[in-house]
């Protein structure tokens, strides 16, 4: 009986029997049959009208899949060839809610009295699934190297810890498809690319509704990494393409390495598109690689046009040249007019060393209203920096200068300063640019000189974390997780350390407030307050903030939306025992858009008695 089952299951599964809905905690007693509900409006003058009494997703299976449905067109259906039809549509409905695990069901076909006058016959179908078949063991074997290469051991154990069935769960045919195509993916994504499921087995028994299941996985041989086979270059080398792609010669196969190598080509900006692979048919202990590139034009302008209730109406102006003459090295100019900064400047960097060390040289004019001041500013900065997939680093040289406009006499209208400076950003998140769990963590540590007639030494520090936690647990269903939402942490603090009355440029200090610190404050409005009751920028920072995001829901599937409850505070101030936080509170909403998360905040500033309005798009630590 239970080999006849399998072979039964099997046979539905070849046939292309559909898999449904998402995964659900089994349960130990029949679900209760769902009111009664009419499958699609059938033609006109049908043969037939049916109705399905059954579950939910029995009646949505049945509804769309039962092949009894496609003869209601027949108008000269006979009676006896639609006895005949029903008592193979039994055998077909059986068959499909095996599919979803139930493989003794009580199905019962009934013939309705038509109403006066009509040739439609009105059938009704009654399903009670009894019980589900629940899974009592699985067993993954392996075949090939990965099942004595000691370097496997590890890949061997995710397979068969981390598969989508797992004893306990209910036992449905979309969640073992989706089972063995998992095992599948597990083994190629690393050393097995050619590996192939060499047998599967769902074993199930209707006497203790109990399913067990089996995979066997063929590895075939294991692939290391040869030399790059690069195509699609004119303007650019070798070397530049070696270097953006990092993917050593002899290192074990690894599809999320190439992908990170293919994305990290894409966005290096020199090429339009990139797609690496693997040339399997190559020696596996030298396996080529692949490289497909199609190069950017030299030069780009692009215009953008923008908006945010921080900077209000945004209006960009950005060219590139990928490699300058003489030097090459990459040039980006940028022109951005909004109704707080208006700022114009360039950066040269050059190509990656063998390290994925880049000189970079900059320089910008930038007219901000900073606190209560307009202040005209202007730097040079001159460096190194490494850009990874999870971490950043920089060190450079930066002079700094900065006209303040004021009415006060005894305040300084200019100041200058020359500091060097390293910094660094390290980035743990699941995925981006919609992280859903995971940490980063960012910091600037520098020191210099002021420059003019007096000359004093000073230190600044800054850094800034952020961090997402999941609420829920869920081993059935991954929607459980998103249904419960996450809390999501952010702060950031900064001190200017130095002895009282040096002047610095007021870039060099802090202000905060805003879309992305403090909402339910102006931007840049948190300061220290002076005595005729103007703000500027000061030299300690504290921000804080909690969220609690919640996706929306609808017809029971999680959507692009979510909401947020939040809560900020920041200070700003001279002194570190002067540090008084205002405090912001708000709800909001996200969408994930395609150019990034869209921020949507209604929050109210607790020290101002007022309401604001916060508007931000994209994801950047």
């Amino acid at each position: 009986m239970k080999r006849a089952l399998a072979a039964m299951l099997a046979a539905v599964m070849l046939a292309g029997a559909p898999a449904l809905l998402r995964a659900q905690e089994p349960t130990s007693s029949p679900p209760v049959a769902a009111p009664t509900a009419d499958v699609p409006p059938s033609p006109a003058q049908a043969a037939f009208d049916l109705t399905i009494e059954a579950p939910d997703e029995i009646r949505e299976l049945l509804g769309r899949h039962l092949e009894l449905l496609r003869y209601r067109a027949l108008t000269d259906l006979s009676d006896s060839e639609l006895t005949r039809l029903l008592a193979e549509a039994e055998q077909n409905a059986r068959e499909l809610v095996a599919t979803l695990g139930y493989f003794s069901p009580e199905l019962q076909f009934e013939q309705q009295a038509s109403a006066s006058g009509s040739v439609t016959r009105l059938l009704k179908l009654r399903v009670v699934p009894g019980e589900p078949t629940v899974v009592a063991e699985v067993k993954v074997a392996f075949g090939g190297p990965i099942s004595t290469d000691p370097a496997a051991s590890r890949q061997r154990q995710q397979i068969e810890v981390n598969g989508l069935l797992r004893p306990g769960m209910r036992f449905t045919q979309a969640r073992w498809t989706a089972a063995k195509q998992q095992a599948l993916r597990q083994l190629t994504s690393q050393r097995y690319p050619t590996g192939q499921l060499s047998a599967t087995l769902a074993d199930i028994d209707p006497a203790t509704h109990s399913a067990r299941l089996n995979i066997t996985l063929d590895s075939g041989p294991a692939y290391q990494l040869g030399g790059l086979v690069i195509s699609g270059l004119e303007r650019y080398d070798v070397e530049l393409v070696t270097r953006l792609a990092r993917l050593a010669r002899g290192a074990s196969y690894d599809q999320a390495q190439l992908v990170a190598a293919q994305q990290r080509l894409a966005d290096s900006g020199f090429f339009d598109s990139a797609y690496i692979s693997l040339d399997t048919a190559g020696d596996p202990t030298a396996t080529p690689v692949l490289v497909q590139l199609r190069e950017a034009r030299l030069q780009k302008l692009v215009l953008g046009i923008g908006a945010s209730t921080d900077g209000g109406a945004r209006l960009s102006v950005e060219h590139t040249h990928h490699k300058v003459p003489g030097i090459g090295w990459r040039a980006v100019s940028k022109l951005t007019l909004d109704r707080e900064t208006r700022s114009i400047g360039t950066e040269l960097t050059a190509p990656p060393d063998a390290d994925n060390w880049r000189w970079v040289t900059a320089a910008q004019l930038q007219s901000q209203h900073l606190g209560s001041f307009d202040v005209n500013s202007q730097s040079l900065r001159g460096g190194r920096s490494q850009s990874g997939d999870r971490i950043d680093r920089s060190y450079y040289l930066q002079f700094d200068r900065a006209d303040t406009a004021t009415s006060l006499a005894t305040a300084p209208a200019t100041a200058a300063a020359l500091s060097a400076n390293y910094a660094f950003t390290l980035r743990n998140f699941d995925s981006l640019p919609f992280p859903n769990s995971g940490w980063g963590w960012g910091a600037e540590v520098g020191g210099g000189t002021t420059l003019g007639s007096q000359r004093d030494p000073y230190g600044r520090v800054l850094t800034r974390a952020r961090g997402y936690w999941p609420l829920g647990r869920g081993a059935d269903d991954a929607a459980t997780v998103l249904r419960a939402g996450r809390l999501a942490l952010r702060a950031e603090a900064g001190a200017v350390l130095a002895k009282e009355g040096i002047i610095l440029p007021s870039t060099q200090l802090f202000l905060t407030g805003g879309d992305s610190s403090v909402r339910g404050y102006g931007y840049r409005d948190l300061g220290v307050t002076l005595p005729d009751g103007q703000t500027t920028a000061g030299r300690y920072l504290a921000v804080g903030s909690l969220e609690w995001q919640r996706p929306i829901v609808r017809n029971e599937r999680v959507t692009d939306w979510e909401s947020t409850v939040f809560i900020d505070a920041g200070a700003v101030a001279d002194k570190p025992a002067e540090l008084r936080a205002k405090v912001g509170v708000g709800v909001g909403a996200r969408w994930k858009s395609p150019v990034g998360p869209l921020q949507i905040d209604l929050a109210y500033g607790v020290a101002v008695k007022r309401f604001r309005l916060h508007l931000n798009v994209g994801f950047s630590f």
